[in-house]
């Protein structure tokens, strides 16, 4: 339905308010929902690392994504930590993460692989004191 004069002319347009648009909004409304729960889940997320010298085990517990296999729990000897890692990498995304270096298994990350807030010194200094009390030594990589 259009109108016109001689000075105005109105022309309606049908806007973009259907079914589906509305169908797909609330789709992409649950699913950012969805994404802010894991995202909240994630940074709640926590756990600890107990190194026990008079037990001789070390057990590594975190708390993982919600689901099934939520809890991550590791336990080994002490006696087969190789080594304490270091990685360190500069630039524009500087990443400093403690590994531990199991026999048989590989590394286990032991600080946030994102986590950027760690001074070079800091986390020598952590490395150092860890790598003392496990008596292994720390390598760097």
């Amino acid at each position: 339905m259009n109108w016109r004069s001689e000075h105005v002319w109105v022309e309606l347009l049908k806007g973009s308010r259907k079914r589906g648009n509305f169908f797909w909004a609330c789709i992409l409304f649950l699913g950012s929902l969805g994404f802010l729960s894991v995202g909240a889940s994630s940074y709640l997320g926590s756990g600890y690392d107990r190194f026990d010298r008079k037990e001789g085990i070390v057990r590594t517990f975190r708390w993982g994504f919600p689901g099934i296999k939520r809890r991550v729990f590791l336990q080994f000897l002490m006696r087969d930590i190789q080594s304490i890692r270091i990685q360190v990498k500069e630039g524009l995304y500087p990443r400093r993460i403690l590994y531990m270096e199991i026999r048989g298994q590989g590394v286990i990350p032991l600080t946030r692989t994102d986590e950027k807030f760690f001074t070079p010194r800091e986390i020598e200094q952590k490395a150092a004191e860890l790598a003392y009390f496990l008596r292994v030594p720390i390598e760097v990589f």
